[in-house]
């Protein structure tokens, strides 16, 4: 396994962390917990230093079972979780107010069953609450001792430069894999200037980066597939196909499975310090962590880059 500093702290991070958003259990179809604490320790086994999770993957599901996994290994992983996403009936709200905060990062280190977070991130920005008055209390948090160090998810560049005028911010979690590649235009070279770590979350474009769908799959209207991620429907789903035919062939040629062509490509793109990269099955993060012993050539980052500008050419 490859790893990498994060950001401007002395952390080293594997290039593939583990996602367990689906482990939540409530967007992504059922999950079995012994299945979910397997995968987890499994991916610890391998290398795997850094768990990412949130207490809205599940209502705090995903987070109970990260505690439950890490028992005996928490010397061995970097924990990081989020705040200010708060399910309110069948609303998901935004709310990143100090007293809110606190609260969440109580349940957090509850269900976690530990005694600091080692990154706390603001999940999105709450266009409501100033994002000083956030930094304010995750900065007392910080002096309290129960949390480590602070980063963010979804932020553009102007909340950016807001967040760094009040605390260093050492990482940002953003979308970003190579059917997605939004934050190239300004968050990716912001933070390389800035020494911010940068966190890919949706690596593997919610799977199908791994070539597994040959028709397009209908979800259940709740599946983050079916309302998060554009890649399954039309006119996305043709595009992407188009493209993901083309990095099986470089998949066959170097032997490897395509989600780690996927993952490698990822951990390979200046300013990128891990990819996050949710799992399902042992199987599946084993495949994953295995993009963490090799790299990808020169060359096949600049083939790659030629399919990508020949398909996607179409849809502008």
């Amino acid at each position: 396994m490859r790893y990498r500093r994060l950001g401007s702290t002395p952390l080293k991070v594997s290039v593939v962390s583990l996602g367990t958003w689906v482990l939540g259990g409530d967007q992504w179809g059922r999950v079995d917990d012994k299945q979910s604490i397997a995968t987890i320790q499994k991916a610890i086994d391998l290398g795997i230093n850094l768990i990412d999770t949130a207490p809205i993957y599940g209502i705090g599901h995903s987070e109970k079972i990260v505690g439950k996994a890490i028992k005996g290994r928490r010397h061995r992983v970097l924990i990081a979780t989020k705040c200010g996403l708060q399910k309110k009936g069948k609303r998901i709200v935004l709310n990143l107010k100090p007293a809110e905060i606190r609260k969440e990062l109580e349940n957090s280190l509850f269900r976690l069953d530990i005694e600091r977070i080692d990154l706390y991130q603001c999940h999105w920005p709450d266009p409501n609450t100033p994002i000083e008055i956030t930094l304010e209390e995750m900065l007392k948090m910080q002096a309290e001792g129960k949390i480590k160090y602070i980063g963010v998810s979804n932020f553009d560049v102007p909340l950016l430069e807001k967040a760094l005028n009040c605390t260093p911010i050492v990482s940002v979690q953003s979308q970003y894999s190579l059917l997605e590649r939004g934050i190239e235009k300004s968050v990716l070279p912001f933070c390389k200037e800035k020494g911010i770590g940068v966190m890919t979350y949706g690596s593997l474009g919610s799977g199908i980066l791994t070539g597994k769908y040959k028709k397009q799959p209908v979800f259940k209207k709740n599946d983050a597939r079916n309302f998060f991620y554009p890649f399954f429907k039309v006119p996305h789903w043709g595009f992407s196909q188009d493209f993901i035919s083309g990095i099986k062939r470089i998949a066959k040629e170097k032997g490897k499975p395509v989600a780690q062509i996927a993952i490698n490509w990822l951990t390979q793109q200046p300013g990128v310090t891990t990819a996050i990269v949710g799992a399902r099955t042992s199987e599946q993060v084993e495949t994953n962590a295995a993009a963490g012993e090799w790299e990808l050539t020169e060359g096949d980052l600049s083939r790659i880059e030629s399919i990508y500008q020949r398909i996607f050419s179409k849809s502008c």
